[in-house]
């Protein structure tokens, strides 16, 4: 198999132009899931990635779902193949672009630029997901151009609703069941390398509630200067319970928030030591100077291992040009917890409803609306699947791969074990520093490159090569 993985890698290296040309095409098509003037669009980039997956052998087909179509497709792998059946999972759907104007170029007609690590793609979905998604299409392009096969017997799974929490997936996952079952483990790229030296696997991921609430007093508005001082302000009082969230020391004031938190290891917190990660300079790059959140831990710590609790958005009474004396009938606020794996998102909901009501001022109600819930997920690293995508990264990057947390979510993993029984492998190439969910998201070609070569060598390995 390695004379195969060398020619594989060498058309890589030669179509790397025409790689790039092909995200290109995918990169143009705006594909917001949470705008509805767009669903035509994502139906045309799911049937573009359909359509790119057919031309290499797979069958392939867009799905309806209640929401976004979700493209599957299928592959058999070559004659007398035994290794373990690969669900790769992605994503076509990217998030909106605004503030327009502070982009440095129009967000969907992506910009091949000069950076400081070489030459970078700039546009909307660069890397979150459509250049790592493509990344892995495009190492079976390869294999299929000039390894004369698709190595290994593989299931895609590209859906157009995880920037707007994928709740269409999960009952695609049960509807489909039977499909999707055969296969023995999942890989995704929508994560983060260590650094653009440094490749990483993570194999921790932080889990999500989001939560709104609206704090309601009198039946209309009211002047300010005719009842301030005798009625209620539900904004005074929204602020003041949201105020109370966290104590002097960054600990959040759930009662029994903390309750199924572990603290890590010894051994992971000596290994997180280990990296070196430089908190000055990481808040330097977005104009901090200190830091924040719960005493008492490192930084990664805090990052990847503990849990945290934010306002999100906040709102009510009149916030237009000018002024006006009132005091609003209702306030509203957003708030979002991350959680760490152990900790079950029914019980924070209603330890935040609890905690919300017990600090309620008389005369006033409130009303709770739920918009997301996930646990958080330690990834099994004792697997072979672990163990051939750190020798694969080690290979292609010529130093051992390191095992990293992640503050954010992805609950396509919480489904895909829940649903399907399936432990997730998570390597991905995007960096700190690819601003998604901002203007001018980018994902550096070097990480792309990488990418794509280092499927091709885990492929390669997953097969038996």
């Amino acid at each position: 198999m390695s004379a195969s993985v060398d020619a594989v890698l060498a058309h890589a290296d030669a179509d790397l132009a025409g790689s790039r040309d092909r995200l290109f095409d995918l990169l143009r098509i705006p594909s917001i899931s949470t705008q509805p003037e767009y669903k035509g669009e994502c139906v045309k980039a799911a049937e573009w990635v359909r359509d790119q997956l057919s031309g290499m052998g797979f069958e392939a087909s867009v799905r309806p779902t209640a929401g976004h179509p979700v493209v599957v497709a299928h592959h058999p792998g070559p004659a007398g193949y035994k290794g373990p059946h690969v669900l790769f999972y992605g994503h076509y759907d990217v998030q909106p672009p605004d503030p327009l104007e502070l982009w440095n170029s129009p967000p969907f007609e992506p910009q091949l630029i000069d950076g400081p690590r070489g030459k970078r793609f700039v546009a909307r979905g660069a890397v979150d997901d459509k250049g790592q998604a493509m990344m892995f299409i495009e190492a079976l392009r390869a294999w299929h151009t000039a390894g004369g096969c698709i190595p290994a017997r593989l299931t895609l799974l590209i859906e157009g609703e995880e920037e707007v929490g994928s709740k269409n997936l999960e009952p695609f996952l049960i509807a489909n069941k039977a499909e999707l079952s055969a296969a023995d483990v999942a890989l995704i790229s929508d994560t983060n390398m260590w650094n653009v030296e440094t490749p990483a696997v993570t194999t921790m991921l932080r889990g999500m509630v989001y939560a709104e609430l609206t704090l309601k007093a009198a039946k209309r508005d009211l002047h300010s200067g005719l009842y301030g001082g005798a009625a209620l302000n539900p904004i005074n009082a929204l602020t003041r319970i949201l105020g109370q969230l966290h104590d002097e020391n960054g600990r959040i004031q759930l009662p029994g928030f903390y309750d199924r938190v572990k603290p890590i290891s010894n051994a992971q917190r000596a290994q997180w030591d280990a990296l070196g990660f430089d908190e000055a300079a990481f808040l330097r790059d977005i104009g901090l100077t200190a830091p924040s959140g719960e005493r008492g831990y490192s930084a990664l710590e805090r990052l990847w291992a503990r849990p945290t609790a934010d306002i999100n958005g906040i709102w009510g009474g009149y916030i237009g040009e000018g002024s006006k004396t009132v005091i609003a009938a209702h306030a509203s606020a957003k708030v979002s917890f991350r959680l760490v794996p152990g900790q079950e998102p029914d019980e924070v909901v209603a330890q935040f409803q609890q905690f919300v009501q017990d600090r309620l001022p008389p005369g006033a109600t409130v009303e709770f609306a739920d918009h997301a819930r996930a646990p958080g997920i330690a990834v099994n690293t004792d697997t072979p699947w672990i163990k051939a995508t750190l020798d694969a990264l080690t290979e292609e990057y010529g130093k051992q791969a390191v095992l990293m947390g992640c503050g954010g979510s992805i609950p396509v993993v919480t489904s895909l074990r829940k649903v399907l029984d399936l432990d997730s492998v998570l390597m991905g190439f995007g960096l700190d520093d690819d601003q998604i969910h901002s203007p001018n998201e980018k994902f550096e070609q070097a990480c792309f490159h990488h990418g794509i070569r280092s499927h091709i060598r885990l492929l390669a390995k997953l097969a038996g090569g």
